[in-house]
C-alpha cells in the first residue's frame, strides 16, 4: 500500500508532488496554508505495506489532518490495530475515502477516521475474522491460539462499531452474514457521507487571486 506518488530511496529527497509548493511534509507548520493535508494511500493487501504506510502516518504531525484513500482487501487484524492506535493516540485528523474496496481488517482503520467519505461504486465486505497457522504446531500452543483469536475476535467487532459510533446491531449483523455493502448503504446507514466523482474542492490548489 505504497503512497500513490513515486518516492525518492533516500529519505532526505522524500518530497511529494504536493510538497513541491511548499516545503517537506515532515513539518507542515512551515509550509504555506495552500498546501492541503498530507495523503497516504492504503492499496492492497494491509500488512505488505505497513512499515511504509507507518511511516507516512508518523509523518503527520500529532493533530494534523491527512487524507487517507482506501482500496484494500484487507489484512492482518493487529496490522489493522496498529493503525488505528497510531491515528487516535496522535489525535490525527483523518478523512478517509473510499476509492475503490475497503474490506475486512480495512475497515478498523477507515472507521477511525474523523471523516469517512464514499462513492456509489465503493464497496465493503463485513465478514468474520479469518486465521491461519503454521503447518506444524503444537496442541497446546493451538488451543492457546484458539482462546486468544475468540477473545481478539469478540474485541475487534465491538471496536468496530464503537470507532464507527453508531450502527452495532446493523455491523454485528453484516459481519455474521457475511455481507457486501455498496457505498451507499454504509452512508444510508449514517456510517458514511457519500460524495460523488467530482473535484474535492477542499484538496484543489486556490484559485487565481485567492489567498496562497
Amino acid at each position: 500500500m505504497p503512497d500513490r506518488r513515486p518516492r525518492p530511496d533516500a529519505d532526505d529527497d522524500a518530497v511529494s508532488e504536493r510538497d513541491d509548493r511548499g516545503g517537506d511534509d515532515r513539518h507542515p507548520d512551515d509550509q504555506p496554508e495552500d498546501r492541503g493535508p498530507i495523503e497516504v494511500a492504503l492499496v492492497g493487501d494491509l500488512t505488505d505495506g505497513e512499515g511504509e504506510l507507518t511511516d507516512r502516518i508518523l509523518s503527520v504531525e500529532p493533530g494534523g489532518e491527512c487524507t487517507i484513500y482506501f482500496d484494500s482487501p484487507g489484512g492482518s487484524p493487529y496490522c489493522a490495530m496498529s493503525m488505528v492506535s497510531l491515528l487516535r493516540l496522535r489525535g490525527i485528523q483523518a478523512t478517509g475515502i473510499v476509492t475503490g474496496e475497503c474490506s475486512s481488517a480495512a475497515l478498523w482503520p477507515f472507521a477511525a477516521c474523523r471523516t469517512r467519505l464514499v462513492t456509489p461504486f465503493s464497496v465493503f465486505l463485513f465478514h468474520p475474522m479469518k486465521w491461519q497457522s503454521e503447518e506444524h504446531i503444537g496442541i497446546t500452543e493451538a488451543a492457546e491460539w484458539s482462546r486468544h483469536f475468540a477473545h481478539l475476535e469478540r474485541e475487534m467487532d465491538v471496536l468496530l462499531g464503537d470507532l464507527f459510533g453508531s450502527g452495532h446491531e446493523k455491523i454485528e449483523a453484516w459481519i455474521r452474514t457475511h455481507r457486501y455493502v455498496t457505498g451507499k448503504e454504509l452512508a444510508d446507514a449514517g456510517l458514511a457521507e457519500m460524495i460523488s466523482l467530482e473535484p474535492l474542492q477542499h484538496l484543489m490548489p486556490p484559485a487565481e487571486g485567492e489567498q496562497e
